[in-house]
């Protein structure tokens, strides 16, 4: 067998997603003296950028999860590159004028 020919996909794959156009994104729109849900996108602010169409609560919460998981990995992996870029040895490196009489201070 060449390859899967039915039921669901291995792999959960990220849909591309973008802000609803009704509630801009927000969840909620304007009623008339307070905030509603928004019905067109079931509440999210996000919806199916290829249809426009709000996604199934259970296809959405795995898309956003799939999301998240994405965007923490690239925020670690950036702050992994700072960390290398700030290094430890920095702090004795350079003077930082935080001591007594303006020397140095490593806080150790």
């Amino acid at each position: 067998m060449t390859g899967k020919s039915h039921g669901p996909a291995f792999k959960a794959k990220p849909i591309d997603l973008k802000h609803c156009h009704v509630c801009k994104g927000k969840a909620v729109v304007m009623g008339v003296f307070h905030e509603l849900p928004c019905a067109a996108c079931h509440a999210s602010g996000w919806v199916s950028a290829d249809t426009g169409e709000a996604l199934p609560p259970e296809v959405l919460v795995t898309q956003l999860g799939l999301l998240l998981n994405i965007y923490q990995q690239r925020l670690i992996a950036s702050g992994e590159a700072l960390r290398k870029a700030w290094g430890t040895d920095r702090n004795y490196q350079e003077g930082n004028r935080l001591g007594a009489g303006g020397t140095n201070y490593t806080g150790d």
